[in-house]
């Protein structure tokens, strides 16, 4: 049986594995779900149609599953759900879905997610990502796998943000960053690939200096967007070893809705 302390209010319908902790004063309501392994700090609250799945840690003050910040929620059935491992440290805020953006936010695995960060309806955020305090997103942001944003970060509604990329601290991102950049500023500017992040994921020295010309054809050449992604594709047909990463570099900036970052 769930290990809840006798100050937290736990509603019967709610779905707890056993070994889940629930400290005091936390509230969670009737619609979550909630797997093994996971602590729910003091002062949290736990709403909405919310899934939280194993291991994850939610620190004090947390609110997670509200409704969604938008006027055109009108009470409708939708939902969070968040996957397994991340830490999600105090008042952070997470909330449900839109029907007009889908019904779900989602929150991937293993992330870091410092204190305050906000995370809007219908986004998703990707595995082990990590967000500094006080991120903020805006609705149906979409944050690849291995992202990295620097604290007071704030992010335009329906801005992409590619894998492995990075913005520094206080960067305003207006449009998609792409896969293995690193931005900073407000508006955010470009300022190179994130070679270091890279390193340290293991990528061959090959990838990374064939994502480095890839880079420099977007950034350097003076190019379009389109003349950039005929150069990155005779790239990766003359490095084939990289062509999943430099194909899906090109992908990113060919499908752009809200133009990249520069």
């Amino acid at each position: 049986m769930a290990r809840v302390h006798p100050a937290a209010l736990v509603d019967p319908r709610a779905e707890l594995a056993a070994d889940v902790e629930v400290g005091p004063y936390a509230v969670v309501g009737p619609q979550l779900r909630i797997g093994a392994g996971t602590t729910i700090g003091a002062h949290a609250v736990l709403s909405g149609r919310t899934t939280i799945g194993r291991n994850n840690r939610i620190f004090p003050h947390c609110a997670i599953g509200g409704e969604p910040q938008d006027k055109k929620y009108g009470g409708e059935d939708t939902e969070l759900v968040i996957g397994d491992g991340n830490t999600i440290r105090e008042f952070c805020t997470f909330s449900t879905g839109t029907v007009q953006g889908g019904g779900v936010t989602r929150v991937g695995s293993d992330n870091w997610i410092m204190a305050y960060a906000h995370v809007a309806h219908d986004c998703r955020v990707g595995d082990h990502c990590v967000l500094a305090n006080a991120v903020t997103f805006a609705g149906h942001v979409e944050v690849g796998d291995w992202v990295i944003l620097g604290g007071l970060t704030a992010v335009h509604q329906f801005v992409r943000i590619g894998n492995h990329a990075m913005a520094g601290g206080g960067t305003i991102l207006l449009q998609d960053l792409p896969p293995f950049v690193i931005c900073n500023g407000n508006p955010a500017a470009a300022h190179g690939l994130n070679s270091e992040g890279l390193k340290r994921r293991g990528f061959a020295a090959e990838t990374i200096a064939a994502l480095r010309r890839a880079y420099k054809a977007i950034y350097k050449e003076g190019l379009t967007a389109a003349a950039a992604c005929e150069r990155i594709a005779q790239l990766a047909e003359a490095t084939p070893a990289s062509a999943d990463d430099l194909g899906a570099l090109a992908d990113f900036v060919r499908n752009s809705a809200r133009g990249i970052v520069r």
